[in-house]
């Protein structure tokens, strides 16, 4: 029996793929579950179209995300920490660190797009990546300097 995914199914293929399955599987696994529909030109059509308005949707991201980019790229934040006799700083800079202080330049980053292996434990200027689409990445320049009194 022929179905066409409507849904990424591991190890069987992705949305809109045609594949070959006994009539049991089908019936009983992959159309019950919404993972399938029986191949017909009506469904065809309709996944199709599924699929180009989940290709516009990436379209837009993407574009948002240049956007976003452009504004972001060369943008330089400043984090004061406080800290000890040693010269040692308390404490850390973090990805939601950072993002409070895009969010005073007006710029929306979710944190969990700033790539930060670790958090940031000592003073000095440390060049940050910000992956905002799969295909779109942007630098910013975080500078920690000691907390004035």
């Amino acid at each position: 029996m022929k179905v066409v995914l409507t849904k990424d199914v591991e190890g069987w293929g992705t949305i809109g793929d045609v594949i070959e399955v006994k009539k049991g599987f089908a019936r009983n696994y992959l159309i019950p579950r919404g993972l399938a529909l029986e191949l017909t030109e009506e469904n065809k059509r309709f996944i199709d179209n599924i699929l180009a308005q989940k290709a516009r949707k990436l379209q837009r991201e993407k574009e948002k995300a240049f956007e976003l980019a452009k504004k972001l790229n060369g943008v330089e934040i400043e984090i004061e920490r406080p800290i000890g006799v040693t010269g040692k700083m308390y404490g850390s800079v973090t990805t939601s660190d950072i993002t409070e202080k895009l969010k005073e330049k007006e710029l929306e980053v979710d944190k969990k797009k700033i790539m930060l292996r670790s958090p940031i434990r000592n003073l000095g200027s440390y060049n940050i990546q910000v992956k905002l689409h799969p295909e779109v990445s942007a630098t910013i320049k975080v500078h920690v300097v000691p907390e004035s009194k």
